[in-house]
């Protein structure tokens, strides 16, 4: 609940803050907002799909597993089989950017990515646009690499068992 509390609902409160002031502030697929010359830039996009556009025009089949999602966190959740700090808190940023990209889906049909960076590598020039969600996505999916590598493996057993 903890983890909620301090990580789940400011992230959110963040995502949603800074997608309204982008909606406020910078018109629809208009020129990007150059932050750091070649480097980052803020614009208004918005994505129907998943990461880099695929899946485009799913925003519906993304609200159902969106929300699958979200009841089965939950119902492990209140089962108590998230023990593990790194695995609560990757819970807490997954369930963030989630909620952060399915509210922009049901009140925006889409999700608004603002977040431009040009990395100048083949493939990612620019990187596509994201946002504080799709952050906490990823970071949750690293913590989740490092919860499984801290966990305890039990002892190899050279005997069988019969």
């Amino acid at each position: 609940m903890k983890s909620f509390v301090f990580i789940t609902l400011p992230l959110f409160s963040l995502d949603q803050l800074t997608k309204w002031l982008v909606a406020r502030t910078i018109p629809f697929e208009d020129e990007p907002r150059v932050v750091i010359p070649n480097f980052f830039a803020l614009v208004h996009y918005g994505n129907t799909g998943a990461a880099f556009s695929s899946f485009s025009n799913s925003n519906t089949a993304f609200i159902v597993l969106s929300l699958v999602t979200l009841c089965v966190l939950g119902v492990y959740a209140l089962r108590g089989a998230f023990k593990e700090r790194w695995t609560q808190t990757g819970i807490a940023l997954l369930t963030a950017g989630v909620l952060g990209n399915l509210t922009d889906r049901i009140i925006h049909k889409h999700v608004i990515d603002f977040l431009l960076f040009d990395l100048h590598v083949p493939f990612a020039h620019p990187w596509p646009a994201f946002n504080v969600a799709d952050s906490c996505i990823c970071v949750a999916a690293f913590t989740f690499i490092i919860s499984s590598l801290r966990e305890k493996k039990p002892a190899f057993s050279a005997e069988k068992k019969l």
